[in-house]
């Protein structure tokens, strides 16, 4: 089983730039292999065997950047197509934008290539990076990869993805006969619907910040774009938006957590939300 721990990193600016290239090389590589992909379909009705390595004589900045980010762009490309053809609901791959994609890429661990001391981590080109590290990880897990991203607030991210992970208590022979069961239903007004009473503190915190980020959208909207002060109240828009998203992400650990400590079962609806918000047109109140 596999677990993953994010930890925010403080890149150097040499760093940050570095950084911003191999986020930049992998958008590109990726809308280059998708293109490639689609054009030798229309020609020759067949699919096309791209790697990253046919791109570096004609695109030399990709030698630049991490090697083993690049590898990873094939992989996720060929995921995408991988579940296309297996649900047609989830959409043929669309290309990156520049503008609205997120800015990530990830780098597995070959030959000691990544390392962690304390507070500090070593990723391939970059060196030592400075990393808050909150809590240590489970025993007996080997790193396996690391996703390092950037939140559109200017904040960085590393994601260590470990393996081997084992879960305690999950023993098959369990008796559930005396188990305590909680329902878990959808509804429109409020967090859900249990089975049981539970104590529940009030959310809705895009409804609670919604003015304040009106505001700050409404300042971004009369800034000329391109401009000092468009780039610095874009990251003041973001940082509003990522505080209700830390909020509402640190309610839902909590109740959570106090719902796998109280109860032994637990059976969620199975249900399409995102269909719903656009079909009902209540995406606020749905999502």
């Amino acid at each position: 089983m596999n677990i993953a721990y994010r930890f925010r990193i403080y890149p150097t600016e040499e760093q940050k730039i570095l950084l911003g290239k191999t986020f930049g090389c992998c958008r590109f590589l990726y809308n280059q292999m998708l293109n490639d992909k689609i054009q030798e379909y229309k020609k020759s009705k067949t699919m096309l065997k791209n790697t990253p390595a046919m791109y570096k004589k004609t695109y030399s900045f990709l030698k630049e950047v991490d090697s083993l980010a690049l590898a990873n762009v094939q992989l996720h490309l060929e995921k995408a197509y991988k579940n296309f053809f297996r649900d047609p609901k989830v959409g043929f791959p669309r290309f990156k934008s520049k503008h609205h994609s997120k800015n990530s890429y990830t780098t597995n661990v070959v030959n000691g290539n990544i390392l962690i001391e304390g507070s500090r981590i070593r990723l391939p080109k970059l060196k030592w990076i400075s990393m808050k590290k909150h809590r240590e990880p489970a025993e007996n897990c080997r790193l396996k990869s690391v996703t390092v991203s950037m939140e559109p607030s200017g904040k960085y991210f590393a994601s260590l993805l470990y393996e081997g992970y084992s879960c305690e208590n999950q023993a098959a022979d369990k008796d559930y006969s005396n188990a305590k069961i909680l329902g878990i239903d959808y509804a429109m007004q409020g967090m859900a619907v249990f089975s049981e009473e539970i104590e529940m503190e009030e959310a809705g915190f895009f409804r609670k910040n919604e003015k304040r980020l009106a505001r700050e959208q409404r300042k971004l909207s009369r800034c000329v774009k391109g401009s000092h002060n468009y780039v610095r109240q874009k990251k003041k828009a973001a940082r509003c938006h990522e505080k209700i998203r830390s909020q509402r992400r640190d309610y839902l650990h909590k109740l959570s957590r106090r719902i796998t400590e109280q109860y032994d079962i637990v059976a969620v609806e199975d249900i399409d939300m995102k269909a719903m918000s656009q079909c009902l047109h209540f995406g606020k109140s749905v999502q």
